[in-house]
């Protein structure tokens, strides 16, 4: 209604989204500014400039957007890591054997899970974002270390 929209935010302190300036697509070509945020449940809704009514609101439905990096607090703390950091990483077992790259960082509800492609092609891996299956991390290298949950019968 009124051209306000709802807004998930996935920053550390969900709130904080409105304070890192205009919210942007992917490719950077559109830009949204916050002017107002007030928190419900589950999300935000948002007022954002120059959308003000539904059918703007509604051409806005499912659209990703982003805060550019450079506009980030850095991180201070060790053992923290923005997920845009990990994506890319080849991801390794224990012996240093190839498992594939990593793809995305989720979170369906319940915690953080990785996403890798295998190198040796088919479906993805999805692994649990724990210390025990990622127990090392490391940006320089380029690599985590993973290992995977044993399955059970």
């Amino acid at each position: 209604m009124r051209g306000e929209v709802k807004l998930w935010s996935f920053t550390q302190d969900p709130a904080a989204v409105a304070s890192y300036g205009p919210l942007e697509t992917q490719d950077g070509t559109r830009h949204f500014k916050i002017e107002a945020l007030r928190p419900t449940k589950d999300y935000f809704v948002a007022r954002i400039a120059g959308v003000a009514d539904r059918k703007a609101a509604e051409e806005l439905r499912n659209l990703e957007l982003y805060i550019p990096r450079a506009r980030l607090p850095g991180i201070e703390e060790a053992d923290t890591f923005y997920h845009a950091d990990l994506v890319g990483l080849q991801a390794l077992t224990k012996n240093g054997a190839t498992i594939g790259t990593v793809l995305a960082i989720h979170n369906f509800g319940a915690s953080d899970v990785i996403e890798i492609k295998l190198a040796t092609g088919g479906e993805p891996l999805l692994v649990p974002f724990t210390d025990a299956t990622v127990p090392e991390i490391d940006l320089d290298a380029r690599h985590i270390v993973v290992v995977p949950p044993v399955e059970t019968e």
